[in-house]
């Protein structure tokens, strides 16, 4: 079975997942983006999801997480939750 790790952050709006990612982009640490920025849990641990295997997330997170390349920012992603910018760190 495929297991992948990822981290990933939560926010309200397209407009604000767009300007976190293009911080990001510019250098940003995505850990600290996440600490200071998102609106899930996991923002403590700078995103980090930890291993998780297919279905086990939203079917449109799961769709990026297993096609996505790796440690490459993804989103963003909208879900029910709201808006998420991505990295899968590893897949197998």
């Amino acid at each position: 079975m495929s297991q992948a790790t990822a981290r990933h952050l939560l926010v309200d709006t397209e407009e604000e997942c767009l300007i976190i990612k293009a911080d990001i982009e510019a250098g940003k640490d995505f850990a600290e983006a996440a600490k200071d920025h998102s609106t899930c849990p996991s923002n403590a641990q700078g995103g980090d999801l930890g291993s998780f295997g297919p279905g086990q997330m939203v079917p449109e997170f799961d769709k990026v997480v297993f096609s996505a390349p790796l440690n490459k920012v993804q989103g963003p992603v909208k879900t029910q939750f709201g808006y998420h910018l991505l990295e899968v760190t590893s897949r197998n």
